[in-house]
Order: structure tokens, then sequence, then C-alpha cells
């Protein structure tokens, strides 16, 4: 009967062991949680990122598809001068055909998917025999 009251008996010190694992298991939990919120956001950023990315060369891509659209109109006919569209996939392009005098010609071309927006200039200096471009660059947003 001596071995089984030793344990029954409980020491002072076993309520404080009980409470300092308790705190310590709610300090990991905390940085644990902390951890995987962080890596969720991180997750969620890069994400938004790889769409922005993926709209603006969708975007680039329609504005580069129009300025050859209107290198064709051209092509089709020395003269021509004015405007056109396309509509591919989920966006638009617009493109205007300007006459600067002479042989020399200015292609603006813009793309659009949602409103993710790329401009292209294109300058043309000679049509005959074969169209030369002279310049051809993307402007920046305003």
């Amino acid at each position: 009967m001596i071995i089984p009251k030793l344990f029954m008996v409980q020491h002072p010190l076993d309520k404080k062991n009980g409470y300092i694992t308790l705190m310590s298991v709610l300090i990991v939990s905390s940085i644990g949680v902390s951890i995987a919120l962080s890596l969720v956001l991180l997750g969620l950023g890069s994400s938004k990122s790889s769409l922005a990315l993926e709209r603006s060369t969708e975007a680039r891509g329609l504005a580069n598809a129009c300025a050859e659209q209107a290198l064709q109109e051209i092509r089709n006919s020395t003269a021509y001068t004015g405007t056109g569209n396309l509509t591919l996939g989920q966006g638009t392009c617009v493109y205007t055909v300007t006459d600067m005098g002479a042989e020399t010609r200015l292609i603006t071309a813009t793309g659009q998917v949602n409103e993710t927006i790329r401009k292209l200039k294109i300058t043309i200096d000679v049509i005959n025999p074969q169209i030369n471009i002279s310049s051809w660059q993307e402007l920046a947003d305003f």
C-alpha cells in the first residue's frame, strides 16, 4: 500500500511544468500560423504578378498583330491611310496609318487585354519596291 500512495501524490512542480508546456505550445503554434499566413500571402502576390505579366504579353502580341495588319494594308494599297481593329482571344487592338508625306507612313497600334494596354509606333520610310521599317518601338502608357 505504500507504493500506490507515492504515485498519487501531486507535487507543486507538476502544475508549473503543465503551464510552461501550454505556453510553449501556444508560442510555437502562433509562429507556425504566422509562417503559413506569410506563405499564402506571398503565393497570392505571385499569382497576381503572373497574371499581370501574362496580360501584358497578350496585349503586346495584339499590338504586334495590328501593326502587321496595317503593314499588310499598306502592301495591298500603297496609298492606304486609315484605321482598323482586330479582336483576338480576350483582347482587342486598334491601328492607325498616317501619311507623313512621300512614302513615309506612321503606324500606331494599341493592344488591350482587360485594363492592360501596350502601344507601338512604327515608322516606314520606303514603300516601293519593299516596305522599309525605319523604327519599331513600344510606347510607354500614358
